[in-house]
């Protein structure tokens, strides 16, 4: 014997039925802290400065990265040549 219930019902419905507790207010205040530090982080962006940590103080680190791909396309070339 095979027996079928379907239950149509929303979400909140189905939440509330089984006992479960509505996080949306959680949520939405955990959404908009978020957002407010990811604004307040857009503010303090300063381009200039996140190239100075990813490239070093001085042009050297630039002089590397290019040397090190040059090295890169050399190989390449010998292996297909």
């Amino acid at each position: 014997m095979k027996v079928t219930i379907e239950i149509d019902c929303t979400p909140e419905e189905a939440r509330a039925f089984m006992g479960m507790p509505d996080v949306r207010p959680l949520q939405e205040e955990i959404m908009a802290d978020m957002r407010k530090r990811m604004l307040e982080a857009t503010k303090a962006f300063e381009p200039e400065q996140v190239l100075k940590t990813w490239m070093g103080a001085s042009g050297e680190s630039m002089e590397q990265m290019m040397k090190f791909w040059g090295q890169m396309a050399g190989a390449q070339r010998k292996e297909q040549g």
